[in-house]
Order: structure tokens, then sequence, then C-alpha cells
């Protein structure tokens, strides 16, 4: 649409000979979602058949089933908590449900998608025009082009989101993670923290109300009606483990962020990452083991201290965002170590830190967000740590003249 509006333009600015006053906007926009004209002929460059716009286009594909669930259990979720006796959230979304007569049923899944894109669709729309305004506005000023680098994290923020957040929230949480996490630094490939989780957190300490996810949602224990998620019930003591259902939390039946709840959606996206590489199984197998070592070392402790520590390893991948966070934020190529050995221990940082923070901080049962940018902070060390202890371990094998 943009593309065509250009186009269209074009001429009449070149009757005006103001031409020049648009060049900026032309030249941004040029290859936005196209293929350029031109290829790499020097010798100098590296040739590979996956440039960033296919690297781009096969993350959004691993992220439609996630989409599909966020979608659905949007919906789900909200006609259990009407059958349970709790009334529509305020807003136009239900007022225009309602306009259509679908009625609320929990097992009519038309009903679950309509309502559920009500509130997912306005999100990721809000989403993409003020991120992609701000990318076009920046690669006009820089004399750049747009490129793909907003394409994934405008999928991304909704899906990290929960439904009920205002679209006014939404839109200053964009542009925020937009300039201060991307743009300040260069643009696409020079931000050291991820700008869809740096969007999270700064609605997260901005609007905790709104952020929290404790809205109209049906509670995990059967027949009852809460505002809370599972893992803020399990904080907070008022249920266990064994008030759960493993498989109900495996396939994202419950409440939460849109698109985190499913394991079972986030590993299928996970196997076409892997299969076409452009996920890194290092830093996914990091995640699960450091996850794993803090969890084990959390159920040693004194469980009637904190309930939280008595929450079994393979119960924390299930719950919160652990899954979605370790296949599609924690692999972030930009922000992420580049090094083997340095994605392995970057994930072991970030499974460690997510356990830690929900089984030591009451106030926050989610880890997985602050567990990731902590790490994007420390990527660059690791790195360096490790490209020195390379070169030290070539020098004693190879001799002091060794590069």
């Amino acid at each position: 649409m943009l593309r065509g509006w250009l186009d269209r333009a074009r001429p009449l600015f070149e009757e005006q000979g103001r031409l020049h006053a648009l060049n900026p906007l032309f030249e941004a926009v040029d290859t936005l979602l196209y293929t350029p004209g031109h290829v790499t002929r020097g010798a100098a460059h590296v040739r590979d058949g996956l440039d960033l716009k296919r690297m781009m286009m096969i993350v959004v594909i691993a992220l439609m089933p996630c989409m599909g669930m966020a979608i659905y259990n949007t919906g789900y979720q909200s006609h259990l908590w009407v059958g349970g006796g709790g009334a529509p959230l305020p807003g136009w979304q239900s007022a225009l449900y309602a306009q259509l007569g679908l009625g609320y049923s929990a097992a009519d899944p038309v009903a679950c998608l309509v309502l559920g894109a009500l509130y997912f669709v306005p999100q990721l729309v809000v989403t993409f025009a003020v991120g992609g305004a701000i990318e076009v506005l920046f690669a006009s000023l820089r004399k750049h082009e747009v490129n793909e680098g907003f394409f994934v994290t405008g999928f991304l923020v909704p899906l990290t989101l929960p439904p009920s957040l205002p679209l006014w929230q939404l839109a200053l949480g964009v542009a925020f993670g937009v300039i201060f996490a991307k743009e300040i630094f260069g643009g696409t490939g020079m931000n050291f923290l991820n700008p869809a989780l740096v969007v999270r957190a700064f609605l997260f300490f901005a609007y905790p109300a709104q952020i929290s996810g404790d809205v109209w949602v049906a509670a995990m224990p059967p027949d009852a009606i809460s505002s809370a998620t599972a893992l803020s019930q399990l904080a907070a003591g008022e249920i266990t483990v064994a008030d759960l259902s493993f498989t109900t939390s495996f396939f994202g039946l419950h409440p939460g962020s849109m698109g985190e709840t499913s394991t079972f959606f986030c590993l299928l996206g996970a196997g076409l990452l892997l299969l076409t590489q452009v996920a890194s199984w290092r830093t996914m197998l990091g995640v699960v083991a450091g996850a794993f070592l803090a969890a084990t070392l959390m159920n040693v402790a004194d469980p009637t201290t904190n309930p939280m520590l008595a929450v079994p390893f393979h119960w924390h991948l299930v719950l919160g965002g652990f899954a979605f966070g370790t296949v599609f934020m924690a692999t972030d190529p930009v922000s992420s170590a580049f090094t083997d050995r340095g994605r392995l221990l970057y994930g072991v940082g970030i499974g460690f830190f997510a356990i830690l923070v929900r089984a030591v901080n009451p106030a926050y049962p989610e880890g997985m967000m602050l567990a990731i940018l902590f790490m994007n902070v420390f990527a660059p060390l690791i790195d360096h740590f490790v490209v020195e202890a390379n070169m030290r371990w070539r020098r004693k094998r190879y001799g002091r003249g060794a590069a």
C-alpha cells in the first residue's frame, strides 16, 4: 500500500520539481518486502541462499502455530470466564462481539477464534503501525533502506502481552522499545537488547496493573474463578502443581500472555527453526540445562518457606513464558551470543536466572523476560572470554606465533 502510494505520488512531485524532498522516503521503502534489483558481485562477500527476508519469513512461519493458539485461547479463556459467571470485559471488543450474536460458549471453536481475534488483531495492527512508522522515519533520516528487522518484532510483541492491554499503552511501549532499544544504537543488527522484550519490560514497569495478566481469566483449579495466572497462584500458595493438569498446561489451555501459553506449539516452531538452522540448538539446550540446574537446587531447599521452591523442573517448562522465551526470544541472533560455546553458556545463564527469579522473587513469579534481558547485556562479554580462551588454547597448542 505504501509502495503504491509513493509510486502514484512520484509523477506529481516530479512535475513540481520537488522530488528531492521525498527521495529519502522513496529510498527507504524501496526494498521493504521486495527483493532488491541488484546482487552482490564482489569477490570479498560471502554468498548464501539465506538472506534477511528469507530468515525473517522462516521465523514468522514458525510463529504461526503460536499465533493461532493465541487467538483461540484468548477467546476460549474469555468464554470460560463468562460461562463461569463473570461479566464480559468492558470495551469495544465485547460490544462488537455481542453485535455478532455468537454467544459465549467455550465449546464453540468459531466463537473462540472470533472473540480472540478481536483482541489479538488490533494489537498486531497497532504494533506494526507504530513500529513500522518509526522504522521508515529513521531510515529516511539516515538515507537507509527499510529492512525486515521489525517484521519479526511486530509479531512477537502482541504474543507476549495480555489481551486486555489498552492499545494506547501498547503504542507507547512499542515506540519506546523501537527507539531506545534499537534505533538509537543504529537500527537492525546494532541493538544489544531484544526490542520485543524491551517493549514488554517498559509496559511491565510503567503499567504493572495492566501487564501482570490479572484479567478476566478462568482459574486453574476446577470449578473456580480467579484473576490470577497459574504461576501467580503457585507463588501465592493458593494451589500446588497437584491441582493442575500437565496435559492442559502443555497444550496451553490456561491463562497467560496470548502467545506464550502453549509449549506444544512453541516446540512446533522450534522444530522449523532448528531444521532450517535459523536458531541455535546450543542456546535452547543451554536454557533447558540452566533451568534444570536451578530447579534441582531449588527443590533441595525447604519448600515450606516458599511454595515455588517445590515446583519440579518439568513443570517450569510448561508454565508461563518459558517455552516461548526459549524458542523465540533467547535465540535472537542479534542480541544473543555469537560463538558456539558462548551460546551454550548464554542459554545456561538464561535458564538458571529465569528459575531463580520465579522461585526467589515473590513480586514477580515469571522470570523469563528479565533473565533474557539480563543475559543480553552479558552476551558480548561471554563472547569476548570465549574468544580469548580459544586464542590462549591455540597459542599453547601451536606456539606463540599462531594467530
